[in-house]
């Protein structure tokens, strides 16, 4: 079937990686839609985004060491790939929606009733320290991906730690669902397991679509678009999903699902995807890689500052973030 696939394709000529693309953003559609469904039917928004979105939408990132760990391909593009994706969710995916609409945790909602407004008060509270432990969780991750790459590479023992760190917190995230559906406050239907196959859909639409891209990409030797660049521009069309979910749950005014969801995509970058590489092959660290991991720092600790004291992020911190997110555009790709 992946031939079939592929063949088809190849049949639209120059079309083909035009055709790639949209074939990559339609299958992350078809997940986003689900899983919208799944949070209309009653999953919490910071599980949403921390334990379930992330698969979704950081699939392309695995997809991609995948596909270059089997081909033999550069393991720095790897490394390239996961900080591109990482610092993009971190600062332009969370602070370009802040710019346009405000992030608000706190915002108000229509209640019928007093007890209505203490249950969502009390949904707000929990949603605030849920994301400040997720946050907390970047920091740590990225802090240990720092200094494990001191030496210049990931190694197999490193990608051993930081494969650890992720299954840890994935289970912390599991008992915490479990212990939810335990004390009565949600359960999941036969309903999940339709969204679960077209979750599948989506996920090989994905997978065969960046196969194909990577392996075009790798064929061009000169120019923007050329194997030279692969690990940007592959962390570029990683983050499409991402900006997509960003903006959608911005304009819904779902502010706990954008700040989970880039954050949680972002732990499968740093560390699971780095991680599971380095198992099989060492990842040299790219030239970039510390101004990468001080701004990626920088914005995790202005986040967990505002979500903290303001419950939310300003329009004018949002500005910063894009700002900040240019000047590592300038000097880690332009330059």
């Amino acid at each position: 079937m992946n031939d079939t696939i592929i063949r088809w394709i190849q049949s639209f000529g120059l079309w083909a990686p035009w055709i790639c693309v949209a074939l990559f953003l339609v299958g992350s559609l078809i997940m986003v839609w689900r899983l919208e469904a799944m949070s209309a039917a009653g999953m919490e928004g910071t599980v949403l985004g921390t334990l379930v979105m992330p698969y979704c939408s950081g699939l392309g990132n695995l997809v991609f060491a995948y596909v270059l760990g089997r081909t033999g391909g550069n393991s720095r593009e790897v490394m390239t790939n996961c900080l591109v994706n990482n610092v993009t969710n971190m600062t332009l995916l969370i602070g370009l929606p802040a710019l346009i609409w405000g992030l608000s945790l706190s915002a108000k909602k229509k209640s019928a009733g007093k007890k209505g407004k203490g249950g969502g008060e009390d949904a707000q509270r929990v949603n605030r320290l849920s994301l400040l432990l997720t946050t907390l969780a970047v920091l740590f991750f990225t802090g240990a991906t720092w200094a494990l790459g001191r030496d210049g590479q990931i190694t197999f023992a490193d990608g051993l730690v930081l494969v650890g760190l992720f299954v840890f917190w994935q289970t912390f995230h599991v008992f915490e669902v479990l212990k939810a559906n335990a004390q009565g406050k949600g359960s999941f239907g036969f309903m999940i397991l339709i969204d679960c196959a077209l979750l599948g859909v989506g996920a090989y639409a994905v997978y065969v679509s960046i196969d194909w891209l990577v392996s075009w990409v790798q064929s061009l030797r000169s120019g923007f678009i050329s194997a030279q660049h692969l690990g940007w521009l592959s962390g570029w069309l990683m983050v499409l999903p991402n900006a997509l979910l960003a903006l959608y749950y911005a304009w819904k005014r779902r502010a706990e699902v954008v700040y989970s969801s880039q954050i949680g995509d972002g732990h499968i970058c740093i560390p699971l995807c780095l991680g599971v590489f380095a198992l099989f092959r060492p990842v040299p660290i790219p030239e970039f890689f510390q101004l990468g991991v001080w701004i990626l720092l920088g914005a995790v600790a202005v986040h967990f500052f505002f979500i903290l004291v303001l419950g939310g992020l300003p329009r004018l911190v949002g500005a910063l973030l894009v700002a900040s997110y240019g000047v590592f555009v300038w000097k880690g790709f332009l330059r």
